[in-house]
């Protein structure tokens, strides 16, 4: 999944079809004329739409027909699509020193060991570009990483955006070849020959050869094409040179033939791997709807208990506030002023009968008792609470009112059901009658 290869960017030839190119930080060891040519290289080896990262000090100078700032901050630039005009891509190239043989002899230095190894380079690179045969050397996907000779018999660019990949560049008679050779030379150590294979009118040898050693060259592949040197026929041998092309097409249908059956068992391969891979998803998208099933009916389940206890709790709401209306209506008809005050001494419940003592409204509850106006004549009522509550003791008092009325106080601690002390409960009974009576009969008393 991953290829790892090294790239002089100045002088090897870009990859091509890459999704980002990160180039943090080189840039600003380049020259501005160098710069320039690199630019339009990043982005011919984008895809569309790819994203160049460069470093905080870079920047894509006058290229702004060419990338989009993303980030301007992070320079981080997306490739943007050409496609009504052509733009002029400056390809690097190898530059390989070559040998004039019209200067005469160079001049001995002391060291002849340096000399010697200089001229034998120097040979080899003749040797190798003018009398080796055309080769390239490729990556797994067939993108040219090195080329050597002439290939433009075997190989031709294609109309459109430039791509420097095999399988796009072969002609069509060695395409089906290449691609059987290239993944069978993959699969095995020694090389893959397909002999007098016709290109044009041209017969060639095909070899693609997997490379093992040097270790910076591992994974690829070199692909040589050979040509295959016919004797010139004789007149008198007409007849023979027509058998031979006969001979010769026939191994070239057989050829085809053999290839054509390898693709054909290659494709099948692939299909039986997709049918496997079918059927796996097949059994995890089952066992996921059985999942599904499962969770389903203990949704359900929790759904029915949760609609259970939702009715127990309509019920439990119901009978309490029938309770808290029954509370109500018991505490109003006992005509008894009734104020119920937390540990705070705040309104926490009251009576309606409490509203002819106390100037109460129901937004009261929760203030304190002390910020409600009264008609009592009861100054320590506040100081009684308190001492209720610490005492636990009840306290009973009659206290004057206006109007010229008596009340009778009695303030109570406020027990729960789990014998808790939470407030306070005050009433007030109406005893004016009743010392009324008491003023009469003291006024009668003395005359009997």
């Amino acid at each position: 999944m991953i290829i790892f290869a090294p790239q002089n960017i100045i002088m090897d030839p870009p990859f091509t079809k890459l999704d980002i190119v990160t180039c943090r930080n080189l840039l600003i060891y380049l020259g501005p004329e160098l710069q320039k040519k690199l630019i339009p290289l990043f982005h011919y080896t984008l895809n569309s739409h790819g994203i160049l990262m460069l470093g905080n000090a870079e920047t894509i100078g006058n290229f702004s027909h060419l990338f989009l700032a993303l980030n301007d901050s992070a320079r981080i630039f997306t490739r943007i699509d050409i496609s009504k005009q052509r733009m002029d891509v400056d390809f690097p190239s190898r530059i390989f020193p070559v040998i004039s043989l019209m200067h005469n002899e160079p001049k001995r230095t002391p060291d002849m060991s340096k000399d010697i190894i200089n001229l034998q380079t120097q040979a080899d690179q003749i040797l190798l570009q003018n009398y080796s045969p055309a080769a390239v050397l490729v990556n797994a996907a067939g993108d040219i990483m090195y080329i050597n000779g002439r290939t433009g018999k075997y190989l031709e660019a294609s109309a459109g955006k430039a791509n420097w990949n095999i399988h796009v560049m072969a002609r069509e008679e060695l395409l089906m070849h290449l691609n059987l050779a290239m993944k069978k030379a993959q699969t095995q150590v020694a090389p893959v020959v397909i002999e007098n294979l016709m290109v044009g009118k041209e017969a060639i040898n095909l070899t693609v050869q997997a490379i093992a050693k040097p270790k910076a060259l591992m994974g690829l592949l070199m692909v040589v094409f050979t040509q295959v040197l016919t004797p010139t026929a004789q007149p008198d041998k007409k007849r023979g040179k027509a058998e031979e092309n006969n001979q010769l097409e026939l191994q070239h249908a057989r050829d085809e033939i053999q290839a054509t059956r390898e693709q054909m068992q290659a494709a099948q391969e692939e299909l039986r791997s997709s049918n496997e891979e079918l059927q796996s998803t097949n059994e995890e998208l089952q066992s996921t709807n059985e999942e599904l099933t499962t969770s389903k009916e203990e949704m359900q389940s929790m759904n029915e208990e949760l609609q259970t206890v939702n009715t127990e709790l309509q019920s439990k709401v119901d009978d309490l506030s029938w309770v808290n209306n029954d509370m109500k209506n018991l505490l109003n008809s006992t005509e008894i002023a009734t104020v119920f005050l937390d540990n705070g001494l705040r309104v926490r419940r009251f009576t309606n009968y409490a509203t002819h003592l106390f100037k109460l409204i129901p937004n009261d509850v929760g203030r304190p008792l002390s910020d409600i106006v009264t008609e009592l004549d009861y100054t320590s009522l506040q100081k009684d609470a308190r001492e209720v509550l610490d005492t636990l003791a009840f306290i009973e008092k009659e206290i004057t009112a206006s109007n010229d009325r008596w009340f009778k106080v009695r303030i109570m601690p406020y027990s729960t059901q789990e014998n808790v002390i939470d407030g306070v409960v005050i009433t007030f009974t109406d005893i004016s009658e009743a010392k009324l009576l008491e003023s009469q009969l003291r006024k009668i008393k003395p005359t009997i």
